[in-house]
């Protein structure tokens, strides 16, 4: 069984929420948690391990639990093969948010699950019409938050030698083609201007962890994101299989 735990929030609870029921469809056994907290930046999970916070909502396999941990306490639960990191969004573009937090939580992990590979969570710009405030930060321009969280998150993959997971980049390039050019009609990636969409975002960043992490294939992983709908339409996701396969490899 592969473990993978991720510190993050909700927009690590988007990348993960179909995970689970991705890699068991494609025969990948695996235990998925994530540690919640709305918003949560690096230097208050740092804040939460000096103090040893248990103020994590615990998630595991895409399912919402009532249990409260703490970050060590998480730690220490299993053998994770992989932990992720990430920034929050609004403060995703700005290497100076991540220094020294990322170190720090770093050496944290590396002190309590020594086994695990450690692994970056990119995270990804705003929907264009996003009403949120740390948006002003960017000029409200996706393109600028997209470029310059590319080169804050590659600075701190750089500085710790880890990998990306690149979620951001996935999800640019999916803007990129005419489908989900939501500036022109397209489908927005998007359900409220930064969280990912339920349907098609939600697929594509599950998607990015199942080929870059796990190492799965997403051509031939025949999984569906629930939808109450069933109107799930196939071309969109044949179009994020294919961008999936192209931007991890």
């Amino acid at each position: 069984m592969i473990k993978l735990l991720s510190i993050g929030n909700s927009f690590s609870q988007d990348a993960t929420a179909y995970l689970y029921d991705m890699a068991r469809c494609g025969n990948i056994d695996i235990k998925v948690v994530n540690l919640y907290i709305g918003g949560c930046s690096l230097y208050t999970h740092w804040e939460n391990v000096k103090n040893d916070i248990q103020n994590y909502q615990y998630e595991i396999n895409g399912t919402i639990t009532d249990r409260m941990v703490s970050i060590k306490e998480a730690l220490l639960e299993d053998d994770w093969d992989f932990v992720t990191m990430q920034q929050a969004s609004q403060d995703s573009g700005f290497e100076e948010t991540y220094f020294p937090y990322i170190e720090q939580l770093s050496d944290c992990i590396k002190k309590y699950s020594a086994g695990a590979k450690q692994l970056i969570h990119q995270t990804w710009a705003y929907e264009i019409d996003s009403t949120l405030d740390g948006f002003i930060r960017y000029d409200s321009d996706q393109m600028t938050m997209y470029k310059a969280l590319t080169s804050a998150y590659k600075k701190a993959a750089q500085t710790l030698n880890l990998e990306l997971i690149p979620c951001g980049d996935v999800i640019q390039t999916l803007r990129g083609l005419e489908n989900f050019n939501y500036a022109k009609g397209g489908q927005s990636l998007c359900r409220d201007g930064f969280h990912m969409h339920l349907i098609y975002g939600r697929y594509a960043v599950a998607a990015t962890w199942y080929q870059s992490v796990l190492k799965g294939n997403i051509i031939e992983n025949q999984y569906v994101p629930p939808n109450s709908d069933h109107n799930t339409n196939d071309k969109l996701i044949r179009l994020i299989k294919q961008t999936v396969n192209q931007v991890c490899g």
